[in-house]
């Protein structure tokens, strides 16, 4: 992938003009990544569990956070890649593998920062929200349906 050093060089070479164009594309294709890796690693383990609990979405979503912790520390306090790197792993790949990683990274930085009311009000509430929204989708659906 690079040095640090490689992607200052790759900068001067993208117009700034294109860059966000270039940021748009890393998601993209991160994102097709990080989702066909789920796909396969949540399948594999689901089936290897024979079990009814959801490992596979519990593997993918720990997974998940292990590799955002390691790579946002590596790439934010380290500087080992670029912008549109960081923009390609953190956001398309890991976002595309688990969007549970970023909650757990954002959730993460507010203890870390001492922030603990906020960081339990994003804890419980994501989960709060999130169970109620689900709720409502599939009285929704069953309505509409």
């Amino acid at each position: 992938m690079g040095t640090a050093h490689d992607s200052r060089a790759a900068r001067a070479v993208v117009p700034p003009r294109y860059r966000r164009r270039v940021h748009f594309l890393a998601v993209f294709v991160g994102g097709g990544m990080g989702a066909v890796l789920r796909f396969v690693l949540a399948g594999f383990v689901q089936s290897a569990s024979g079990s009814f609990f959801p490992w596979g979405t519990f593997v993918v979503n720990a997974t998940g956070c292990l590799t955002i912790g390691l790579l946002a520390t590596l790439l934010e306090e380290r500087s080992a890649l670029g912008p549109t790197w960081r923009v390609f792993l953190l956001f398309g790949v890991l976002g595309g593998y688990t969007t549970f990683s970023s909650f757990g990274l954002e959730t993460w930085r507010l203890i870390e920062s001492g922030d603990w009311l906020r960081a339990a009000a994003n804890a419980t509430g994501s989960v709060a929200v999130g169970l109620v929204a689900v709720a409502a989708g599939v009285g929704l659906g069953r309505v509409v349906g």
